[in-house]
């Protein structure tokens, strides 16, 4: 059995316990062997969260200890998978550049705040993850974020649709759904999901367990490289490339 982790916590407002519930359910629905924390210091053993196949995290805001960023960008690097959605991957631990340097992107804003009709644009690109899926409606929070360049984009929305500061800059796609790697770790994000509902809407749901499952198989995908010679020299070396945060 594959094996996850999910830590669920920071702000209230995102429902983590019952979005990490959903998590498990589409994770067990799958074999996956599941642990849900509700503390940071899950991520203290540096060993343990290496022997996984998934890291999932799902903590609004706070604050982390850089050790324990470091022990996830190291298993992430060396193939466990990190995949989560809206608040709880992209709008955490916002003093730490680390994690948004690893993850793909953070958020800055939500104009209109909660409510906004728009719609998910789905971009059947060279990733065949989103296939099955079409574009979609959905009322909640529009994320605006900042994001890597680096990340294969597999769904869009268009802004802008509230009123806002931003209104007199062109039309702009923004990311709503993204990949990139992190060494030959596999890191997937949605930034759907602002309450348990939406992330149990059929559309949004389908999605996640897509991603989830993507990135759970990175590790599996690095072993058949490793063995083939073909592996990154550096993996399991240690990164020094990242922030002052450090």
């Amino acid at each position: 059995m594959k094996k996850a982790l999910i830590v669920q916590g920071g702000w209230d407002g995102h429902e983590p316990a019952q979005v990490a519930s959903i998590y498990k359910r589409l994770l067990q629905e799958e074999n996956f062997e599941v642990e849900v924390s509700d503390t940071l210091e899950s991520y203290a053993d540096a060993e343990k969260l290496k022997a996984l196949d998934l890291i999932v995290p799902h903590w609004t805001m706070g604050e982390i200890e850089p050790q324990y960023v470091r022990n996830i960008s190291e298993a992430v690097i060396s193939g466990v998978g990190l995949a989560g959605c809206h608040g709880g991957m992209c709008d955490s631990f916002r003093k730490n550049v680390d994690w948004q340097f690893m993850t793909g992107g953070n958020w800055v804003a939500h104009p209109g705040n909660d409510g906004i009709p728009y719609t998910v644009n789905i971009k059947h690109s060279s990733s065949p993850l989103l296939e099955g899926i079409n574009d979609f409606e959905v009322v909640s929070e529009q994320y605006y974020l900042h994001v890597d360049p680096a990340v294969e984009v597999l769904a869009t929305t268009r802004f802008p649709v509230a009123e806002g500061p931003h209104i007199l800059n062109k039309a702009v796609d923004m990311p709503v759904v993204w990949t990139k790697r992190w060494g030959v770790g596999r890191v997937f994000y949605n930034s759907l999901g602002h309450t348990a509902s939406i992330v149990a809407m059929p559309e949004v749901s389908f999605i996640m367990k897509k991603g989830l499952l993507w990135a759970a198989e990175g590790k599996k995908l690095y072993g058949t490289a490793a063995n083939s010679g073909s592996a990154l020299t550096w993996v399991g070396q240690r990164y020094t490339g990242m922030g002052d945060s450090q």
